[in-house]
């Protein structure tokens, strides 16, 4: 399944949230972090994918699909009503400020998604953004996470997934450097060796997380 438009661009989306404990969680193409995310969930974690958010917006009869024919007219849509995302990619991608347009809209929509299921949540709630970092999102999280691989082992597996060698080599080159998310991140997990390997990370994760919210925990009975 292609990536919808805008969805890489939704990370950082909590509004302000208070009350519950967010993490952001991305990672360059084809690095692991949707494996990561599918053992947060497994964990009791609430993750919330942005591209599906962003699919479901799409779909016929929602807010996204209303935006997308309000921006760009009914031939961005099908025969049903919900966005074509070949010919919405063709339309934004060789237009800068018709992607930003796009971008204003959504974005949005996707924030109050993701806000409601962490404020109904007793979990930590993970959003999963591939360019939550590139879009400076990051520091709206208590905690942002990022899953990172070397660049030829990351290019193989997409090409393992049915990409072609250029389609991976341009979509590497779109995302920032592992510098730069490594950077802004609180904590890195590597994907270089072994599922097991990465397994180990996550759990350490875990008990991390699990930690400092029991620390904020402690110090919120101190404070009432």
């Amino acid at each position: 399944m292609s990536q919808p438009v805008t969805s890489g661009l939704s990370g950082g989306l909590t509004g302000g949230l208070t009350g519950g404990f967010t993490v952001g969680l991305t990672g360059g193409i084809a690095s692991g972090k949707s494996t990561v995310a599918g053992w947060l969930a497994e964990s009791g974690f609430t993750v919330i994918d942005a591209d599906d958010v962003v699919g479901r917006l799409y779909q016929s009869g929602q807010a996204g699909s209303d935006v997308v024919r309000a921006l760009f007219g009914a031939a961005t849509l099908d025969p049903t009503g919900a966005v074509d995302h070949a010919r919405l990619a063709e339309r934004v991608f060789s237009d800068s400020q018709a992607l930003e347009s796009l971008e204003e809209r959504i974005h949005p929509l996707v924030r109050a998604q993701f806000a409601e299921a962490a404020r109904r949540s007793e979990a930590p709630a993970v959003l999963e953004a591939t360019l939550l970092v590139e879009a400076g999102y990051a520091p709206d999280f208590d905690l942002v996470v990022t899953v990172e691989a070397e660049a030829e082992r990351r290019i193989e597996r997409a090409v393992a997934r049915g990409l072609s060698e250029a389609e991976a080599r341009a979509r590497f080159e779109a995302q920032a450097d592992r510098g730069l998310r490594a950077r802004a991140a609180h904590r890195v997990l590597q994907n270089d060796g072994s599922l097991e390997d990465l397994r180990e990370q996550v759990d350490a994760l875990i008990d991390w997380i699990r930690q400092i919210r029991q620390i904020r925990a402690l110090e919120t009975r101190q404070e009432t």
